[in-house]
Parts: C-alpha cells; sequence; structure tokens
C-alpha cells in the first residue's frame, strides 16, 4: 500500500505558468488532472499536457488551479527534493563502507531507489522494490533502470549482496522485460566469488533478456585501504583481470554479429589491471584488441 504525500514547492520561475496563475512557493501540489503528485517524476509525467486541473494545498485549505499551456513546456515550479531510499544489504564489497572517516555525510548515503536510478543512472539492486513501485516503474515507463546484478546465481548473489532474503534477480529481469523497461545491468567482479564460470553464466542469463538489457558492464571489485574485516574479499589481479576480459571478448563478438553492438564491455580499470590495449571504437567490427603484447 502505497499513501500519497502532497509535493512541496520550494520555488517558482518568474514569470512562469505557474507564477502568473498565483501559485507560490510553500504551497503543496496535491494531484495534477486527479492524479497524486509526489515526486518531481510525478509532476514530469502528469504535468506535460497542455491542459491542467492542479490541487494546491495552501495553510491546510485546498485550493484548484487550472492552468493552460503549450504541452512541452514547464509549469515553472520546483519541487522539494525527496527522501532517498537508502539500501540495506550489506554487500561484502561495499563502498562506502569503505571510505574513510570525517568526509562529508552525503557521500555515506547508500542509495537504493529506483527514482534515482531512472534520473540520474544510480545503479540500484531490486531488493527493495514493492508492487506498488513496479507499478510505478510500469505505468509511468521509467525506462532505463541501471541495475546492480553481480551474479544471476542466487545463492551467489545473495552472498555478495550480504542479504540471505534478497529475491530471484532473473524474476525480476523478467519482470521488466515483459513489460518492455530497458535495464543497463552492472556486475562488479570479486575474484573466488562471481569470476570465471560465473561470469560466463551470468553473462548467458542476461544476454537473454536483450534488448531489454541493453547493456553489461564487467567492473572490477574496488577494496581500500579502510575497509573494515568481514568477509575475505581480494582485488582483481592481471590475470583475473585478463579472464574477465577474454570472456568480455567472446560475447562482444558474438553480439556484434547478431546485433551490430557490442553490448557487454569491460570497465577501463580491467584493461588496466590487465596491461592491455584498449578496444578501438566498437564501429570499427574489431573487439578483439584487449590481448596483451
Amino acid at each position: 500500500m502505497h499513501r500519497h504525500q502532497p509535493a512541496e514547492i520550494v520555488h517558482v520561475a518568474p514569470q512562469s505558468i505557474a507564477h502568473t496563475t498565483g501559485i507560490v512557493p510553500g504551497d503543496r501540489v496535491v494531484s495534477i488532472n486527479g492524479q497524486g503528485v509526489s515526486d518531481v517524476i510525478d509532476l514530469m509525467f502528469y504535468g506535460n499536457e497542455g491542459a491542467l486541473e492542479m490541487v494546491i494545498e495552501r495553510q491546510k485549505k485546498r485550493l484548484s488551479f487550472t492552468l493552460s499551456k503549450p504541452a512541452d513546456q514547464e509549469i515553472g515550479i520546483e519541487l522539494r527534493p525527496f527522501k532517498i531510499r537508502t539500501c540495506t544489504n550489506k554487500c561484502i564489497f561495499c563502498f562506502v563502507n569503505q571510505l574513510p572517516k570525517g568526509l562529508r555525510k552525503s557521500l555515506s548515503i547508500k542509495d537504493e531507489d529506483y527514482r534515482m536510478s531512472f534520473l540520474y543512472g544510480n545503479y540500484i539492486t531490486l531488493t527493495n522494490l514493492t508492487e506498488w513501485d513496479k507499478k510505478r516503474i510500469v505505468g509511468q515507463r521509467l525506462s532505463p533502470l541501471f541495475i546492480s546484478v553481480h551474479s544471476t546465481n542466487r545463492k551467489v548473489r545473495n552472498i555478495l549482496l550480504g542479504n540471505p532474503k534478497a529475491p530471484d534477480i532473473m524474476k525480476e529481469l523478467q519482470f521488466f522485460k515483459e513489460h518492455r523497461i530497458r535495464m543497463h545491468c552492472q556486475i562488479v567482479l570479486c575474484p573466488g566469488y562471481n569470476d570465471g564460470r560465473e561470469l560466463v553464466q551470468t553473462i548467458r542469463d542476461l544476454y537473454k533478456f536483450h534488448p531489454y538489457v541493453s547493456s553489461i558492464a564487467v567492473v572490477p571489485v574496488g577494496l581500500t585501504a579502510h575497509r573494515k574485516s568481514g568477509a575475505k574479499v581480494r582485488p582483481v589481479e592481471k590475470d583475473d583481470a585478463l579472464r574477465a576480459l577474454e570472456t568480455v571478448d567472446f560475447f562482444q563478438r558474438r553480439s556484434k554479429k547478431r546485433h551490430g553492438d557490442a553490448i557487454v564491455y569491460g570497465a577501463d580499470e580491467l584493461y588496466l589491471q590487465g596491461e592491455a590495449s584498449f578496444p578501438p571504437s566498437w564501429n570499427t567490427g574489431n573487439c578483439h584488441s584487449w590481448k596483451t603484447g
């Protein structure tokens, strides 16, 4: 069950439609054309029509405003930023937990919010989605989403996430595929956990969801000197990087042949760690230049 909370207006652009209509900072947007507004995404989605009926809450009173504008013109209001949903996973490689003390608080926020994924490309694990969230993503076409998969093997993935109750990622991806939501997926490579055959199987599983899985990124785990004791995780070394690049290269060749697009990509750090040459532009048709020597 989702409880709608009106969105507070913090700024009204001078000479905008909202300004000339009489809307002021401090007003709270209850609804647009009968649809509840709780954040900037609702505003973007429902406020894009030419004729708008807005219900505003002002000092506990509800007022109605009629706005008429070109369909592509903004209303001219800025909403208070929504409260970001945070991550409750305990990933064994969580970079936030490896930061030194004394940094600004914003750096310690562990974002796990599908709205931030849609708006800014932040990666999420899909472990905190409600049925209402899924309905909204589909209904408002919040696409693409950026998803941290790590492994399609549920047992391995849940170990990496530090969350034994995490849902089956394959079922989540299947749901979004069926509803034509585009996804960009990420695999944080942790040697001994999701490399080798596990990496091959994960990419193969994700590849099945193409074109809705539009890209698959393989990124080496990042470890810092400030990491606290916990599950044993070792860094990606040269041989690990080269093996991963060999897997990436195999799938790139196949996908380039079938679709004209590499789809699977290795992070720059893999090439640097493996002391390998960076590949040329993908439109050259040559994705096999990573080898050393």
